[in-house]
């Protein structure tokens, strides 16, 4: 059965509180996000919204916002959306032009609620070990500030040969279940377990009124782009990141 049309403009702000910056800010209902450089979602202006003013003058507030911070000036933008055609207006370019362009993917939750193949634990704070998988080497000082700062979060894991090998993160936002960090270890990939994470948060949000589900993959990652698509889910839009020439 097709997906029913998705509400973009609101799918692009629950992004946002799915996954809250460290340190937020308000230019009209545009979101400015700080978390001390760690990824470019945390760290980036989000124009969701109407800035309350001229585009050049809450661009001005934004830059001085992450001046402030020891941040270069970053906006999170849909291709093909009135702001990033008014972003490179007023001079900002492409911060990462070697790099292809991110999607945000959706499907109802009907589609993946399913019983997963392996146990997924879905725990209501991470633990070291979920860490460990989480990332190669240390844990940036933010992340757990990020990661563990929405509301209604739960990360999930998969234990096998007596060590976590999988682990995701999903939050509730209203009825969205948005689901993001999966990592699964290189030497236990193409086993399912990256659909079995999130069949079991899907299962874990059904009780709390989640109907639909989104995450986000970039363009050349072409495994979990059909994986995901196996799963039911398909295109909302698509983002890059612009900056201050």
């Amino acid at each position: 059965m097709p997906l029913r049309p998705v509400d973009v403009e609101q799918l692009f702000l629950t992004t946002a509180l799915g996954r809250p910056a460290a340190e937020t800010a308000y230019v009209g209902q545009w979101l400015l996000r700080a978390s001390s450089g760690w990824t470019g979602r945390g760290n980036s202006l989000l124009p969701a919204g109407n800035p309350g003013m001229p585009v050049a003058e809450a661009l001005k507030h934004a830059e001085a916002f992450y001046d402030e911070r020891g941040l270069p000036p970053l906006a999170l933008v849909r291709v093909g959306s009135p702001e990033a055609a008014e972003f490179l207006a007023q001079g900002w370019i492409d911060a990462r032009p070697e790099q292809s362009d991110t999607f945000v993917l959706h499907t109802t939750l009907d589609h993946v609620n399913a019983s997963p193949q392996y146990d997924v634990l879905v725990a209501e704070h991470p633990n070291d070990a979920w860490y460990d998988a989480a990332f190669d080497g240390p844990v940036p000082e933010a992340a757990p500030a990020v990661m563990e700062g929405a509301p209604k979060a739960r990360f999930a894991s998969i234990t096998l040969d007596d060590r976590t090998v999988a682990v995701g993160r999903g939050s509730m936002t209203g009825h969205w279940l948005g689901i993001d960090a999966i990592r699964v270890d290189p030497s236990y990939r193409r086993r399912g377990l990256g659909t079995a994470l999130v069949q079991g948060l899907a299962r874990w949000s059904g009780p709390l009124g989640g109907r639909r589900t989104y995450l986000e993959v970039v363009e050349e990652n072409t495994a979990a782009m059909a994986t995901y698509s196996r799963l039911g889910y398909a295109d909302a839009y698509r983002y890059r990141y612009l900056t201050k020439r």
